[in-house]
């Protein structure tokens, strides 16, 4: 005989044993882990860089460093660190900015005669107190962390620059594309589930002395939120900063757009904001918690590089918006 308390012993089980069946039944997606992602074709010579950390079990934060210096310290990235084009006064200024899964980020901009401002901009999050520093303040610094004073400018750099000077246009916004790279953003998510990124630039060519773009600012050119995903911007720096476009594309991301969709819904609010869109170049990449990627940009010809277990560092092109 059934009583009134197993019978409601009965009702109050019967939606728990339905419940955990239903959990049971659902396969869980699995993370696509380790890996890298960059911004343009100099992103294929990075991820190999950052990927020999990942592949070895090492973190997304040491990979993502690792990709950054290898444009920082290529001539022929031009501008990207050494051999980068000058402001137009001549002088190499770089900018950079990382961040890791705890959210701790570093960044330094208009820092001048230092090869490798990510690395720079890593002992500013580790070693100091602070997120930013800039100009001499930021030289002063990287050298008393031993980092070595050289001349960035190459002669190559050098005699673009001359040519330019003679024609002397106005502060130009150009489309940078493949044949003008700008930037170089990475973002990694390692086997233990931890995103990082990392972002460096010399900036835009014959830009006037002291600017700086959106490159070593945390929300305009890098994001990181370990719950939810990262993006990365490259282009028109002030554009971009007129938006906080990475943090856009991640809080895109929170609210369960995919990496592409969030990139390319940024790209709309941007060229909302900017009149002049259809004269810059932006793109946005990004990376979530599931090791799922895309990218949007307004200009054709953004490419981004990918490299995972099922994608050997593979070059990609950017979906567009004209």
């Amino acid at each position: 005989m059934t009583n009134r308390r197993s019978f409601l012993s009965t009702l109050m089980a019967g939606p728990a044993l339905a419940l955990s069946t239903s959990v049971r039944a659902i396969s869980p997606r699995k993370t696509n882990k380790p890996i890298i992602i960059s911004t343009w074709d100099h992103g294929v010579p990075a991820n190999e860089a950052g990927w020999a950390i990942l592949s070895a079990g090492g973190s997304a934060l040491d990979a993502v460093e690792a990709a950054a210096r290898v444009p920082e310290a290529d001539p022929k990235s031009r501008s990207v660190g050494l051999g980068g084009r000058p402001d137009r006064d001549g002088f190499v200024t770089l900018d950079a900015c990382i961040m890791n899964e705890k959210g701790n980020c570093g960044s330094v901009a208009f820092l001048q005669n230092i090869m490798h401002p990510i690395s720079v901009a890593r002992k500013v999050m580790e070693k100091t107190p602070h997120v930013m520093l800039v100009g001499e303040g930021a030289l002063q610094f990287a050298l008393d962390q031993g980092f070595k004073k050289e001349n960035l400018l190459t002669e190559e750099s050098e005699k673009e620059w001359k040519e330019w000077l003679k024609a002397n246009p106005p502060a130009p916004k150009q489309k940078i594309n493949i044949e003008n790279h700008d930037t170089i953003g990475v973002i990694a998510l390692d086997e233990a589930g931890n995103l990082s990124g990392a972002c460096t630039t010399s900036g835009a060519s014959y830009k006037l002395h002291g600017r700086v773009g959106d490159s070593p600012i945390i929300g305009a050119g890098l994001f990181v939120d370990n719950e939810v995903g990262a993006a990365t911007a490259t282009g028109w720096g002030e554009a971009v900063i007129r938006i906080a476009g990475t943090h856009l594309v991640v809080e895109y991301m929170r609210q369960g757009k995919s990496p592409e969709t969030a990139c390319r819904l940024a790209v709309e609010r941007l060229i909302s904001k900017n009149p002049d869109y259809r004269d810059i170049q932006v793109g946005f990449l990004a990376l979530n918690k599931a090791g799922e990627y895309g990218a949007y940009c307004i200009q054709p010809g953004f490419d981004y590089a990918v490299y995972d277990k099922q994608t050997p560092n593979k070059l990609l092109k950017s979906g567009s918006r004209l």
